[in-house]
C-alpha cells in the first residue's frame, strides 16, 4: 500500500507544482514508490535492485541540485524586470525557485542547460542513461515475482511523471529567455572543484551503460549479505 501511494501521489502532485524544488521533493516520493517496490519481493535480485536504485537516484538527485545551484549563481550576471522574480523571498540565498525562472537558459548557458537535460532525462528512465538501468531493474524484479498491478502502476507514473520533467526541458530549450546581460562587470565563476565533481557525475550518468560492472558487482556482493542477514 506504501508502494502504491507513494507511486500515485508524488506523480499526481508533481504534476501542479510550479516551483522546482517541491517539484523534486514530490519526484523524490514516487522514486521511494519504487525503491519500495523493490524491497517488496524478498531475493537477492530485488535486494540488488534497491541498492543500485538507491546509489543511481542519490548521485542523480545530488546533481539536480549542484546544476540548479550553478544555475542560480550563473544569473547573478543577469537582470529581469519580472517582478515576481525579483521579489521571490530569499532570492540572494536560493536565485532559482520557480520553473518559469528557466526559461530559454540555454541561451545563457547551453553546458549547464545540458547537464540538467541529462539529469532530467534520467529520473525519466530514458536510456541509456542510469536511471533507466534503476527502473528496468526493480521492474524486471517485481514483474519476475508477479508483482504485475504494481508494475503496471510504476510503469504508468513514470510516463505521467515524464511529463513535469519535459515540462523543464521544454522551458530550458524553447521558450524565450527573460534575462538579459548586466552592464556591470562581475567576477563571478564555479570553482574548479564544483565543476569537476558536475563534470564526473554527468559522465557517469551517461557513460554507466558503457562500464557497469563495478557497480552491479558491489551492489550484488551487498545484496547477497543483506539476503543472509536476513
Amino acid at each position: 500500500m506504501s508502494c502504491f501511494l507513494s507511486l500515485i501521489i508524488g506523480t499526481v502532485l508533481g504534476i501542479t507544482q510550479t516551483r522546482i524544488k517541491r517539484l523534486l521533493a514530490y519526484s523524490t516520493i514516487s522514486h521511494v514508490g519504487f525503491i519500495l517496490l523493490a524491497l517488496i519481493v524478498h531475493s537477492i535480485d530485488s535486494y540488488q535492485a534497491y541498492i543500485f536504485y538507491i546509489l543511481q537516484y542519490i548521485v542523480t538527485n545530488l546533481n539536480v541540485f549542484m546544476i540548479i545551484i550553478a544555475i542560480g549563481f550563473s544569473l547573478f550576471l543577469y537582470y529581469t524586470n519580472i517582478s515576481e522574480y525579483n521579489n521571490l523571498p530569499e532570492k540572494n540565498n536560493s536565485p532559482i525557485q520557480l520553473i518559469t525562472q528557466l526559461k530559454g537558459y540555454f541561451s545563457i548557458n547551453p553546458i549547464l542547460a545540458l547537464c540538467l537535460v541529462i539529469t532530467m532525462f534520467s529520473f525519466i528512465g530514458l536510456p541509456p542513461l542510469i536511471g533507466f538501468f534503476g527502473k528496468q531493474m526493480v521492474l524486471t524484479t517485481a514483474l519476475d515475482n508477479n508483482k504485475t498491478i504494481l508494475v503496471l502502476v510504476g510503469v504508468l507514473t513514470s510516463v505521467i511523471g515524464a511529463v513535469y520533467y519535459l515540462t523543464i526541458i521544454k522551458t530550458i530549450y524553447f521558450d524565450n529567455s527573460e534575462y538579459e546581460k548586466t552592464y556591470m562587470y562581475i567576477d563571478i565563476s564555479l570553482s574548479n572543484i564544483f565543476s569537476i565533481t558536475l563534470s564526473v557525475i554527468n559522465l557517469g550518468i551517461i557513460s554507466f551503460i558503457f562500464i557497469p560492472d563495478e557497480l552491479l558487482n558491489m551492489c550484488n556482493l551487498l545484496s547477497v549479505i543483506t539476503f543472509s542477514a536476513l
